[in-house]
């Protein structure tokens, strides 16, 4: 979801009446298993205190929020472009002239 958010997905508003013009799935590109490489996930074995008897947590979307930024980041640091806003774009990454 994070790498989709900084990539991906962006709401469009017709600037005339400010109504979303992107109000279904159709025209509102979500990433799909094709859009994206090999993703590691990395399990942790310390115990965590606060975890409920299944051993699990709930943190809802609040944790794509971290992915959404180091994307950037990583944009930033193999381009040497500071995105200012998401979805990062080829465009914005061109040199302007």
């Amino acid at each position: 979801m994070g790498i989709g958010a900084a990539l991906f997905e962006e709401s469009v508003r017709d600037p005339r009446f400010g109504h979303f013009v992107t109000q279904d799935l159709a025209s509102y590109h979500v990433p799909a298993h094709a859009d994206i490489r090999d993703v590691e996930a990395v399990w942790l074995d310390d115990v965590d205190p606060r975890a409920n008897p299944m051993g699990l947590r709930g943190v809802g979307e609040i944790g794509i929020v971290g992915a959404t930024a180091a994307v950037v980041n990583a944009i930033h640091h193999a381009t040497g472009v500071r995105a200012r806003s998401v979805p990062v774009t080829a465009d914005e990454l061109l040199p302007r002239s």
